[in-house]
């Protein structure tokens, strides 16, 4: 439940985001570059988080980053949800050619690390939004469709789906309506972790320099563009860092907590 609100008040501060934010995230002052938070002395409550090298509000360019971090970790989560589902339950399902070739393909996508992987896709594509979603969604399909897929193979077996065999229902009205309901926990469950995830990924590719670029404000860009200043302004680098990491841990908890709901053999016990 915890997790849950914090979630819902960060999407709600993103949606919200130009009635919100007190400043533009993009127009800056040099007369305020790196002006300490409203707490530290020199500090003023019009600056509550401080400036940035630029002098732009620090406050505004991370409510503005959640809008933008919220929505690429949605967007590529869905679609390799999608993808994985897709996959994961004709290959299941009807297993065969179709089965080897996706599920070879699958062996062959996991064998790179994830974010050397989607470094090496935004070298070739080149940074930017539709190309971010691209780079995060072509591998990761892949942990929703093997969670699918061997889920499907075990329940195709059980008695009932073979009475819904017997009744003469058509493959697809099994897997869709007997099927996915009693393993859509486990796409939930995975769901929720992998949106974290993909944050973390998109925020890493933006601190490399190959994910959103400056000045749209993302908290990737933001931390990498920060460090340079850690002795005299830290805090353009640890601010969207902390609230980076409070969003990814609420999703967590808030993937735990929906686990525990939705699995109905835990209920069971």
């Amino acid at each position: 439940m915890g997790g849950g609100i914090v979630i819902a008040i960060y999407v709600l501060v993103a949606i919200f985001a130009p009635l919100i934010a007190p400043h533009s995230p993009y127009v800056g002052n040099l007369a305020d570059r790196l002006k300490p938070p409203a707490w530290i002395e020199g500090g003023e409550w019009s600056y509550l988080f401080g400036a940035d090298e630029q002098g732009m509000d620090l406050l505004s360019r991370i409510i503005y980053g959640a809008r933008l971090s919220i929505l690429i970790g949605l967007l590529s989560t869905l679609i390799s949800i999608a993808v994985g589902t897709v996959l994961g339950l004709i290959s299941g399902y009807y297993r065969g050619p179709f089965d080897t070739i996706i599920s070879r393909f699958a062996d062959l996508l996991l064998a790179f690390p994830f974010l050397i992987f989607a470094i090496g896709m935004m070298a070739f594509l080149g940074p930017g939004f539709n190309n971010l979603i691209l780079a995060l969604t072509f591998k990761g399909w892949v942990e929703f469709f093997r969670i699918i897929r061997g889920e499907v193979m075990v329940e195709k077996t059980k008695e009932y789906v073979e009475a819904a065999h017997a009744l003469g229902r058509s493959g697809f009205s099994i897997m869709v309506k007997e099927i996915l309901p009693n393993i859509i926990h486990s796409v939930v469950v995975l769901g929720t972790l992998r949106f974290g995830y993909m944050m973390i990924m998109e925020a890493s590719l933006s601190f490399l320099g190959l994910g959103i670029q400056p000045p749209t404000p993302a908290w990737g860009s933001m931390i990498a563009t920060g460090r340079e200043y850690m002795l005299n302004g830290w805090w353009v680098s640890t601010i969207p860092g902390i609230f980076l990491v409070i969003l990814v841990l609420s999703i967590n908890l808030f993937g735990e907590g929906l686990r525990d709901i939705t699995d109905h053999r835990l209920k069971a016990k």
